[in-house]
């Protein structure tokens, strides 16, 4: 009997053993696959001149260099393009989370007629693909006289990035007991006390995932921009990036400096609030009618 457990138990061991190889291998390859392609626009961007198709695999070549670097910085309007984009990311992660954040307190905490069609049509703006509403924010823009404006743009992004937000801080509002508003109710709060003072610390997390995708939603768009900046002065960083490739030559080395030093910002946005993240997106995906 002691043979048969302890054949059974080194047979469970082994098929453990074997899986756990199979998920970190897996695991190890899907991770070199996706740190692959930065390692080499790094060395793109490290490399003088520009020779894209060198064969040499090092991260660091030989002849490295920092001047694309500094013909991006000096030469180029990258630091504008910067500002622009940067300008407009904080403007509509910041409107979008402000209105997100006061309408998806209004569904969680109210029952009123057409509550339920108005979170289907939220929902359902989210299925349309977005080159789909280029025309249609277009011809509103040029109606109000929103082209070549930082301001339109804010206002494009701001509406496409808001039900989103509505429903993740909805589902996180949904956890929060009632009773903690009740009892703030009872020592003579109101309702907008009652939101700026509990609700919004208490969201915190899901606060955070919601500016996160607003601030992703702008800063990574470039058809929309495309279509609504025609001034080189307002370009943001995609739109700079097209000014590097010619019709017969393409700047290759300024431009991985350039997609290197755009990936700076959001990588230190993503480590800041990763804490938030896991969080808020799991006690955001569960809402209560």
């Amino acid at each position: 009997m002691n043979a048969v457990v302890r054949v059974s138990r080194r047979r469970f061991s082994v098929r453990r053993l074997l899986r756990a190889c199979i998920i970190h291998g897996l695991l190890i390859a899907f991770s070199i696959m996706a740190i692959y392609p930065v390692l080499r626009t790094i060395s793109v961007s490290l490399r003088p001149g520009d020779r894209l198709l060198s064969t040499s695999l090092r991260i660091i070549p030989e002849d490295a260099s920092l001047e694309n670097y500094r013909q991006a910085l000096l030469e180029k309007d990258f630091l504008l393009w910067l500002w622009n984009t940067m300008l407009i990311t904080l403007l509509t992660a910041t409107a979008g989370l402000m209105l997100s954040a006061s309408s998806a307190y209004v569904f969680s905490r109210w029952r009123f007629r057409g509550r339920k069609a108005m979170l289907v049509f939220l929902l359902a703006t989210q299925m349309v693909p977005a080159a789909m509403l280029i025309v249609p924010i277009y011809i509103l823009a040029a109606r109000l006289g929103l082209i070549n404006s930082l301001v339109g743009l804010v206002i494009a992004y701001s509406v496409s990035s808001i039900p989103f937000s509505i429903w993740i801080l909805k589902g996180y509002y949904d956890t929060v007991p009632y009773s903690i508003e009740e009892a703030a109710t009872i020592d003579g709060a109101n309702r907008l006390y009652i939101l700026w003072r509990i609700m919004l610390p208490l969201s915190t997390p899901a606060l955070a995932v919601a500016f996160l995708f607003n601030f992703l939603n702008a800063w990574k768009d470039f058809l929309l921009a495309r279509v609504m900046l025609q001034k080189e002065t307002l370009y943001t960083w995609s739109l700079g990036l097209q000014q590097l490739q010619g019709q017969f030559q393409t700047e290759w080395g300024i431009f991985a400096a350039v997609c290197t030093m755009v990936a700076i910002p959001i990588v230190g946005l993503f480590l800041y609030s990763s804490k938030y993240l896991i969080s808020g997106l799991t006690l955001g995906s569960v809402t209560t009618e």
